[in-house]
């Protein structure tokens, strides 16, 4: 299943928002403060590219102020809209695996800075 679900998420949209995310990286690490958001992109594009059988832990405690910040300005609204679509493909039966690889980057998307993909 982590095979065919990867091919598939990777056919439709994995590969276009690894890159948007891995060009969003490239973009805030030109610039010294935009470096440690870059990381995190760089982050977001090594999960969305093939989610499934991978899996994020959490660690708050690693950057508490850097990720208090990244909720305040970019992870809320991150956090709403991936759960909005992890919501919308699990309405149908087929949809439910993809829902939760949404609900997935919902949890990275609230605290990245410490987190590990595993």
């Amino acid at each position: 299943m982590k095979l065919l679900g990867n091919i598939i998420w990777f056919v439709f949209g994995g590969l276009i928002a690894a890159l948007l995310w891995f060009l969003l990286g490239i973009l805030l690490s030109i610039t010294i403060i935009g470096i440690p958001l870059g990381l995190q992109c760089f982050k977001f594009s090594n999960l969305v590219i093939f989610p499934f059988g991978r899996d994020v832990t959490i660690n708050f405690e690693k950057h508490p102020i850097a990720n208090i910040l990244w909720v305040i300005f970019v992870g809320w609204e991150m956090a709403l809209s991936y759960i909005g679509i992890g919501v919308f493909f699990c309405i149908t039966i087929i949809g439910i695996p993809f829902g939760l690889q949404w609900f997935k980057l919902t949890t990275l998307a609230l605290f990245p800075f410490g987190a590990k993909i595993e």
